[in-house]
Order: structure tokens, then C-alpha cells, then sequence
């Protein structure tokens, strides 16, 4: 492994990239493996390359950039046991249930789409599951399916280093016609527009805030796409806790939402706690994803798991109109916001339910 990292920042040399790739090979020991990590990874997408679009696909595009509301289904954390490579029915209900009766112009994931973190795994065999179950269904409809990584397909810690270069080949041979503003990262992080809307996926794998390459990425991005009505962040691990049991697993990063705040980022949706919260921070949305896979949990200060659940967003050249989660295992009923907390947590992670304040 540190070959490799050697060899990958020879090769950034050589190749005469940007002194912030140089940087992260000059920084304490702990942060080179995320570096080598990377630097791999862009050393992929220069192999791999981006996909060419076709007429007919630019044209369905504009149709939906052109829609007076866009429909954005979300799915998170569907992986079973660690290994597997069988999907749960509530997944592929929740899939049929997109298809066939939301027809969302857009659907995201908010990660932990394979059941990986753990070495010598079958990772072609899971995310051939994976793509049976969900992105060839949603492929053949023609519905754009926009990843961001999970601690389970993709994480940055060192350990899994394979498991990212995985995701980042699987990702880019099925790169959606979106109309992408910054890609140079993908599928890792980067930005796209879709009618009134930016979107931006973070790199969210581990707990702890946002490293400082990304944060002036972000930075940087929101300062030259500050005329976007409706901006979107959708990343993993959550800002501030929305389960029991993973009170700590947060990134923890009041400086982030500050940017957020300060960029007029209207809304973050995040996975990883297994509990459906529609919240609210001031003017900042923060929206915790149900799980479709294993592992539900509840929310802090209740005790019932939460419903499975596959989130809807509806959006105008206003803004954000509705966002409604409906509840496996049909996914006929949606989930009330007054069966929902007022409140979760306290002090300065409190977060407020969306609808009263």
C-alpha cells in the first residue's frame, strides 16, 4: 500500500497537477493514506473518462430541467448482513414503487448501497446485486441515479482503500445524463444542476468534519452557483445525531453549516442513522433518511424503529414545495410529521421538526 501511494504522488508529479494534490503528500502521516486514496482514485476516472450523451438522451434532459416541478425520489442504506448479495423485497418495492408511480425526473441515494467495510468480500458479486436490484430498473426507465458514498460501499478509512477504488469503477461506468457542474471528483463528490436545482454530493464516509480540500471545494462551488434558487447537499454521515445509538457518529461540524447558512444551501439530506426525520436548524434544512435494507432504528428520545421509507422531494422555481416520506412495505401511506418528535436532542445539536419553526 505505500508503494502505491508513493508511485500515485510520483505520477501526480509528473503529470503536473495542481499543488493541492501535491499538498496532500506533505501533510502528517495520517492523512496520506487518505491522500493515496485520492490520487487513486482521479488516476481511475483519467483511465475510465466520461461517458458521451446522446441526442435523445440531451432531449429528455431538457424536458426535465424544463418541468414546472421537479419530483426527486431518495433512497438510503439498503445493504443487508455484511457480504451479501440478496436484497431485502422492501428494496425492490420501494424500486417498483418509484417506477410506477412516483416517475421521479431524479433519484438519489444517500449511500451504504452494498454490504462491504469488511476485507476480503465479494465486491463485484455485491454490486452486481446491487445494480440487478436497483440500477438497472431504474436504467431502463430512464431514471437518472445520482450515488454518494456510505461508509459500507466506499468509506475513507485506510482499511478499506479497495473498497473505494470499487465504488469509483462501478460508478463511473454508469455515469447519468445530468447536466454536471463539476465532476472532477465523481462519483466521490461533485455537483449538478437539474432545473432550479443544484445538487452537491459530499464525501461523508467518516465521522469528524468535512477535510479541508473538500470544505474550500464547497466553499468555492456554492460562491459560483450563489444564483441557484433550491441547492441540495446529500452526503452519508449526518451533520448532528438522529438516532439512538449513534449519538456520536456525526460529523460534528458547526463550521459547515455555517458555510451552508452563509451559501444559502437550503437543505441536507444524510443516511446512516436508519431513522426518517424531516428537521430543521434555522434556515437549514437537515433531513435523516430511513433505511430499506437491515437495521432500523429509532429515533433519540423514542422507542419504536422507524418506518422503512423512501423520501419524496418536489421542487419549483420557488423553492422546495413538499417532501413527504411514504412507509414500506407498500409505500401507500406517507409518515405523518405529528407521529414524529418536536424536537431531537439538545443544546447545540438540537434539530427542530420542519414544520414548526
Amino acid at each position: 500500500m505505500k508503494t502505491t501511494i508513493a508511485w500515485a504522488a510520483i505520477l501526480a508529479a509528473r503529470q503536473g497537477w495542481s499543488n493541492g494534490y501535491k499538498r496532500r503528500f506533505m501533510i502528517e502521516r495520517g492523512k496520506i493514506w487518505r491522500a493515496g486514496a485520492i490520487l487513486m482514485v482521479v488516476m481511475v476516472l483519467m483511465v475510465l473518462g466520461t461517458p458521451d450523451v446522446g441526442v435523445g438522451a440531451e432531449k429528455t434532459l431538457a424536458a426535465r430541467s424544463e418541468a414546472d416541478v421537479l419530483t426527486v425520489a431518495v433512497i438510503s442504506d439498503l445493504n443487508g448482513r455484511y457480504g451479501s448479495k440478496e436484497y431485502r423485497a422492501t428494496v425492490h418495492d420501494a424500486v417498483r414503487f418509484i417506477i410506477d408511480d412516483v416517475r421521479p425526473d431524479l433519484v438519489l441515494t444517500t449511500g451504504d448501497m452494498v454490504a462491504g467495510q469488511r476485507a476480503d468480500l465479494d465486491y463485484k458479486g455485491m454490486w452486481h446485486a446491487f445494480h440487478a436490484a436497483v440500477s438497472d430498473p431504474l436504467a431502463r426507465a430512464n431514471i437518472p441515479f445520482a450515488v454518494t458514498p456510505g461508509n459500507h460501499d466506499a468509506s475513507a478509512s485506510p482499511a478499506f482503500f479497495r473498497e473505494r477504488i470499487h465504488f469509483v469503477n462501478e460508478w463511473m461506468a454508469r455515469k447519468p445524463n445530468l447536466r454536471f457542474v463539476d465532476a472532477s471528483f465523481y462519483p466521490l463528490y461533485y455537483a449538478f444542476e437539474l432545473g432550479p436545482a443544484l445538487f452537491i454530493s459530499m464525501d461523508a464516509t467518516t465521522t469528524g468534519p468535512v477535510d479541508d480540500d473538500q470544505r474550500t471545494w464547497l466553499a468555492t462551488l456554492l460562491e459560483r452557483h450563489k444564483h441557484k434558487q433550491t441547492k441540495i447537499v446529500f452526503g452519508h454521515v449526518p451533520l448532528y445525531p438522529f438516532a439512538r445509538g449513534r449519538e456520536h457518529e456525526i460529523m460534528d461540524d458547526p463550521a459547515l453549516e455555517a458555510l451552508f447558512v452563509q451559501h444559502g444551501v437550503d437543505m441536507m439530506i444524510t443516511g446512516h442513522h436508519h431513522a426518517f426525520y424531516p428537521g430543521r436548524r434555522g434556515p437549514l434544512r437537515l433531513v435523516g433518511m430511513a433505511c430499506l435494507g437491515s437495521g432500523a432504528r429509532r429515533l433519540v428520545g423514542t422507542e419504536e424503529p422507524s418506518d422503512q421509507s423512501v423520501t419524496v422531494l418536489r421542487i419549483s422555481k420557488r423553492g422546495i414545495e413538499s417532501l413527504e416520506a411514504y412507509k414500506g412495505p407498500g409505500f401507500a401511506g406517507k409518515v405523518e410529521r405529528t407521529d414524529l418528535p418536536e424536537t431531537l436532542n439538545r443544546g447545540a445539536w438540537r434539530i427542530v421538526r420542519d414544520d414548526l419553526e
